[in-house]
C-alpha cells in the first residue's frame, strides 16, 4: 500500500501517541487552601503537600544539587525557632537574604513590593500564623499567564545540619514568610532549580499582573527623571540590572556563593531594586539621586554618593542626616548619571499603563486574548525568514477609538501591547524561551470591506497585504524573553496585530494583552466559508477530470502545487463543515452518477484522525494526504463493488482490504463492518474511507510503538 503518514517516525521506546501533537502549557495544580486547612484542623494533623513533596525532586535535578549539603533535612519553622513568626508587620523593609538559589531577580522584585503594602497583602495573605489556626499549611497568590492562582504549600523547609535555611531567609531568623513564599513560587514553576535564571520583569508581573516598561539606559529618553518621578509617586514597581562586567571574586557569605563583585562595589549581572529617588541641592547646584538596594542585604556601591562618599558634605546638614545611612544593609544612593552608566536597563511595572502617557488618573481598558503557534497551521514565523508563511500567524483586529476627555490632542492615543509566551512544560527553565515579537499594521483596505464587512466575516488578511504594506513598528526586534512589550502613540484607526516567533514552525502558546483608553480587540478566524467554497467548488468541477487522471507521482504533485495550493493560499485551514461541503461537491470522471454523501459526523471523524496538530482543522499538508488516499480508496472500492450497488458486502469488504495491502483477521474485519456498516452490514464508500483511514493510522501507530512486532505497552494516556 501507499505509505500513509510520513511524519510519524519509528520510535525506539513506547511513547505517547500525542508526541507529535501540540504541547499545551501545563497549568498549576489547584488546591483549596481553606478546605485543606479545615480538614487538617479537624483531624489534628499537620499538612503535607504531596504535590510538592519534601524531597530532592522539589529542589531540582541540575547544578543546584551540587551546592546542597550532605545532610539536607526538611524541617518546619517550629523545629527551627522557639517562636516563629509568619510576617513582621512592623518592618518597613523586607530584609530578606538570598540563599543557594541564584534568584536575585526574584528577591529584587519582592523588595519592590515593600513600598506597596496593599499589593504585598494580595500576594502574601496576612491572616496566616504559626499560632492561631496553625496546621502547617500556607498559601500565596500569583498572577499566572492571565489569571490569579492560589498556590498552597506545607511549611517543611530545606535546612542544613545546623538548622539554617538553605534558600531565602530573613535577617530576623524567626520570620519565615519569605522562605515560604519562595517555596510557593518554586512550586508554581516546577522546582527551586527553576528559579535559578530569570528577570526582574517576570517576577514583577507575576506579583502584580501589571504591564512592564523597559528602558535601555544607554539610550535613555531625555525625560528619564520625569518618568522615574511619576513611577515613584504612583503604583509602580521598579527593578534594574548591572552589566556583565569584569569581576574579581569576593568572600562567600552564608546566603550566597562566590560573588561577582566589581571594584566599584556593584555585582556584575545582578538584579537590584529601585527603592527611591531624590533631587538634592549641592553647593554647585541640583543633583538627581537614585536609591538602590542589593537583594543580598550587603555589598554596596563605592562611588559618588555611596555611604562613605565625600559628596554628602556638599549637602545641608539636615538633608545629609535624612538621606545618608552609614549601614551595610545593601541599600545605597548614586547619581542618575552613574545609574545610566553602570546599569543596563530599568524595568518599571505599572498596574495601569499611564506611566509613559502623562495621563494619570484616567481609566484604561484592558483586553487579553490567548493564542498559539502550531506547526503547519499558525506557526508562520517572522517576515525576516521570507518564507511566505508570515500571514499564517494568528491575526488580531484592534480598533483604537478616540477618547473625548483626553487632555492631549485627539490625534494620537497611547496604546500598550504585550506579548507573553508560555512554557510548554511544568518546569519553567527546562526549555529556552523562543525569540518572539509582533508586528502592528495600520489597515489600508478600502471601505466598505473594512472595518464593518471584514470585522463581521472575521477574515484573515491575505499574504499580499503584508508584502504591500510596512508595519508601524518596522524595526521590531525579536527577543528570547517571556514577554515583549511596546508603547505606541496611534491615530484612532483599525490596526492588525500579528504575533509570531522569529523562526517558522516553532510551537508555543501565548497571551496577547492590549492596554489603552478605549479600544476593541478580537481575533480573525482562519476561514471564510462562502468565498472559500465558491473557489473550491469551481476548482473541483473544472479540474476534477485532470485530477483523477493524474493522482499519483510527480504529475500529481506538479498539478496540486499549480492549482490547489493557489486556491488554499488565502485559506489554509479546513474545518469539518467545510470538509463535508468539499467532499460532497466533488464530481468524478466516468462516475457521473456517483455522488458522495459524507455526514458531518464522518467528516469530524476524518478530521480527528488526520489533524495531527490538534487544531480542529486540516492544513494543506494534511488535506493532501486525505486527497491522495480518497482516490486510492475509490479505485479499490470501484474494483470490488462488482454489482455497482455503491456498497460492499462482507465478502467484498475482505477483498477490498486485501487489495490495499493490509492484512486483517476475519474477526476484526467483521467488527469493523458492524461499526461502520448499515444494519445489513453493507459498507458505503463514505464508511469505507473512515474505516480504512482508521485501520491505516492504527497500524502505523502500532508499528511505531511496538518493541517486538507482537505487542505494545500502553500508558493510560495512550
Amino acid at each position: 500500500s501507499m505509505p500513509f503518514l510520513l511524519c510519524l517516525k519509528k520510535k525506539k521506546s513506547p511513547e505517547p501517541l500525542g508526541r507529535s501533537i501540540f504541547q499545551r502549557h501545563t497549568p498549576p495544580v489547584q488546591q483549596n487552601y481553606q478546605a485543606l486547612l479545615e480538614s487538617c484542623l479537624r483531624n489534628k494533623r499537620l499538612f503535607t503537600d504531596d504535590a510538592f513533596p519534601a524531597h530532592i525532586s522539589s529542589i531540582g535535578t541540575g547544578a543546584l544539587l551540587k551546592k546542597l549539603p550532605q545532610n539536607l533535612q526538611w524541617k518546619r519553622p517550629h523545629a527551627l525557632h522557639k517562636s516563629p513568626v509568619f510576617y513582621a508587620a512592623n518592618r518597613k523593609q523586607l530584609d530578606l537574604c538570598q540563599g543557594l538559589v541564584e534568584n536575585c531577580w526574584f528577591l529584587a522584585a519582592l523588595e519592590a513590593l515593600t513600598f506597596h503594602q496593599d499589593i504585598l497583602a494580595a500576594v502574601v495573605p496576612q491572616n496566616q500564623s504559626f499560632e492561631r489556626k496553625y496546621a502547617g499549611i500556607f498559601h500565596f497568590r500569583f498572577w499566572h499567564f492571565g489569571e490569579w492562582v492560589d498556590v498552597v504549600v506545607d511549611d517543611r523547609l530545606p535546612v542544613n545540619e545546623a538548622g539554617e535555611l538553605l534558600f531565602v531567609s530573613s535577617v530576623d531568623k524567626n520570620v519565615f514568610w519569605g522562605a515560604l513564599l519562595e517555596k510557593a513560587y518554586a512550586k508554581l514553576y516546577g522546582s527551586y532549580e527553576d528559579l535559578q535564571i530569570g528577570q526582574v520583569s517576570e517576577a514583577l508581573v507575576d506579583f502584580t499582573g501589571g504591564v512592564n516598561t523597559r528602558i535601555k539606559l544607554a539610550e535613555a529618553p531625555p525625560d528619564l527623571w520625569d518618568i522615574l518621578t511619576r513611577a515613584t509617586y504612583s503604583r509602580s514597581l521598579m527593578g534594574c540590572q548591572t552589566h556583565l562586567g569584569v569581576y574579581f571574586p569576593s568572600v562567600s557569605f552564608s546566603c550566597m556563593q562566590t560573588t561577582k563583585v566589581l571594584k566599584n562595589g556593584l555585582v556584575a549581572g545582578h538584579a537590584y531594586t529601585v527603592t527611591g529617588i531624590r533631587k538634592v541641592t549641592c553647593q554647585y547646584g541640583p543633583e538627581n539621586l537614585v536609591r538602590l538596594r542589593n537583594p543580598w542585604g550587603k555589598i554596596e556601591w563605592k562611588g559618588d554618593w555611596s555611604d562613605t562618599s565625600y559628596k554628602w558634605e556638599l549637602l545641608s546638614p539636615k538633608e545629609k542626616i535624612l538621606l545618608r545611612k552609614k549601614k551595610e544593609d545593601g541599600e545605597f544612593w548614586m547619581s542618575l548619571r552613574d545609574f545610566k552608566i553602570h546599569f543596563v536597563d530599568l524595568v518599571i511595572c505599572k498596574l495601569t499603563p499611564d506611566l509613559m502617557s502623562q495621563e494619570d488618573g484616567k481609566k484604561w481598558m484592558y483586553s487579553l486574548k490567548s493564542g498559539r503557534w502550531v506547526k503547519g497551521s499558525t506557526a508562520g514565523g517572522s517576515l525576516g525568514f521570507c518564507n511566505g508563511n508570515f500571514w499564517m500567524n494568528p491575526q488580531y483586529w484592534l480598533n483604537v477609538l478616540p477618547v473625548e476627555d483626553s487632555k492631549k490632542s485627539p490625534s494620537t492615543c497611547n496604546v500598550v501591547i504585550s506579548l507573553m509566551q508560555k512554557h510548554s512544560t511544568k518546569h519553567r527553565n527546562r526549555a529556552p524561551h523562543l525569540f518572539i515579537g509582533f508586528l502592528l499594521y495600520k489597515n489600508t483596505i478600502p471601505l466598505p470591506f473594512f472595518p464593518e464587512q471584514y470585522q463581521e466575516s472575521n477574515r484573515k488578511l491575505p499574504p499580499g497585504f503584508f508584502t504591500r504594506h510596512q508595519p508601524v513598528n518596522r524595526h521590531q526586534v525579536f527577543l528570547d524573553e517571556r514577554e515583549v512589550t511596546h508603547d505606541f502613540h496611534l491615530e484612532p484607526c483599525v490596526y492588525v496585530i500579528v504575533p509570531s516567533t522569529l523562526e517558522p514552525q516553532q510551537e508555543s502558546e501565548f497571551i496577547l494583552r492590549v492596554f489603552s483608553r478605549k479600544h476593541v480587540l478580537r481575533i480573525f478566524n482562519n476561514l471564510v466559508d462562502n468565498i472559500f467554497l465558491l473557489q473550491v467548488n469551481d476548482f473541483f468541477f473544472i479540474h476534477s477530470k485532470e485530477i483523477v487522471d493524474r493522482y499519483e507521482g510527480k504529475i500529481w504533485e506538479d498539478f496540486f502545487t499549480k492549482h490547489f495550493e493557489q486556491v488554499m493560499a488565502c485559506n489554509p485551514e479546513i474545518n469539518a463543515v467545510q470538509l463535508q461541503r468539499i467532499l460532497n461537491n466533488m464530481s468524478w470522471r466516468n462516475f457521473q452518477s456517483f455522488r458522495l454523501n459524507f455526514s458531518l459526523d464522518s467528516c469530524q471523524g476524518i478530521l480527528a484522525l488526520l489533524d495531527l496538530n490538534a487544531t480542529g482543522t486540516l492544513s494543506i499538508q494534511e488535506f493532501r494526504v486525505l486527497w491522495k488516499r480518497l482516490f486510492f480508496y475509490l479505485e479499490v472500492f470501484q474494483k470490488r463493488d462488482t454489482n455497482r450497488s455503491g456498497k460492499l458486502d462482507l465478502v467484498e469488504l475482505h477483498a477490498a482490504v486485501q487489495e490495499t495491502g493490509i492484512s486483517l483477521s476475519n474477526e476484526v474485519c467483521n467488527l469493523m463492518a458492524i461499526r461502520y456498516g448499515d444494519p445489513d452490514l453493507q459498507i458505503s464508500f463514505e464508511s469505507f474511507v473512515c474505516f480504512m483511514l482508521r485501520v491505516e493510522i492504527m497500524g502505523e501507530a502500532f508499528r511505531n510503538l511496538t518493541q517486538d512486532g507482537k505487542g505494545i505497552y500502553l500508558r493510560e494516556s495512550e
